[in-house]
């Protein structure tokens, strides 16, 4: 992958002493998403076991906690209320962020986007310099016009990223995702909103050691690159799981509370 630009915004670890071990792991299965022998054969098959094999290995409460949960988000689909939340760590020139978005997020969405299970919130992480900052600013302003979601899809499509994200090329973007009103978009776009939006993601991003793209956490365990849509899948579906036993025994605790209550008042 490429080198990302160096930053003097760059932040240290904000979030507590236990992201310092996620950052290692972000940049350990980063490591093994993006070299070349991780594509195909054993050295895959041991990367997904390492990061499915215990539903509590690797999940941080901080990094959970950072889940916004805002139904006025514009840049995040599925139920505020969903058990898992997928945070995303991207950027639009990121060939690998491309692959995801079209081979492996679109059927996340249907199988557990749809159904309320996952919630996906988008966290804008331009690292590749100045086209990567624009492109991420148009993307808010796209959002602010509801149509953050068809930005995102024009701007991955096959071959887009190699045509360059200048101001007349985000426009047709804009134009091709069914953003209504175009001056409004190049405003925003172009406003303090937009740049103070991005800082706040890219800020987040640095502070829980992000240091490539894409970069994901799911109910607080970090993962990251490109991976196999199975991986995610295995993930997810472990944090639906522990979250739906970890209500039922809140219910079960809840039910016998009350039950034993009735007796007395009997």
């Amino acid at each position: 992958m490429p080198t990302p630009k160096a930053s003097s915004s760059r932040k240290p670890l904000l979030y507590g002493t236990g992201v310092v071990l996620a950052a290692a792991l972000l940049g350990l299965v980063s490591y093994r998403a993006t070299a070349p022998a991780d594509r195909s054969g054993p050295s895959s098959s041991a990367s997904v076991a390492d990061v499915t094999a215990d539903p509590d290995a690797g999940v941080f409460p901080e990094l959970a906690r950072l889940a916004r949960r805002d139904p006025a988000d514009r840049l995040a689909q599925g139920p505020v209320d969903a058990p898992v939340v997928l945070i995303e760590y991207a950027d639009f020139t990121c060939g690998y962020c491309g692959k995801f978005a079209r081979d492996t997020e679109p059927a996340l969405v249907k199988k557990y986007v749809d159904n309320g299970t996952l919630r996906i919130e988008w966290r804008n992480f331009p690292i590749f310099g100045a086209e990567s900052e624009a492109v991420a600013r148009a993307a808010w302003a796209a959002g602010q016009q509801g149509r953050f979601w068809q930005f995102h899809a024009a701007a991955y499509t096959e071959g887009a990223k190699e045509k360059g994200f200048g101001k007349d090329r985000l426009k047709a973007l804009a134009k091709e995702a069914g953003v209504r009103d175009l001056g409004r978009f190049v405003r925003d776009a172009d406003g303090a909103a937009a740049s103070a939006a991005v800082s706040k993601d890219q800020e987040e991003g640095y502070g829980i050691g992000a240091s490539s793209t894409p970069s994901f956490l799911i109910n607080g365990r970090p993962l990251a690159g490109a991976q196999p849509v199975e991986v995610f899948e295995q993930v997810i579906q472990a944090a639906a799981d522990k979250a739906a036993n970890t209500k039922d025994a809140k219910g079960d605790s809840g039910s016998k509370g009350s039950g034993d209550s009735g007796g007395a008042d009997r």
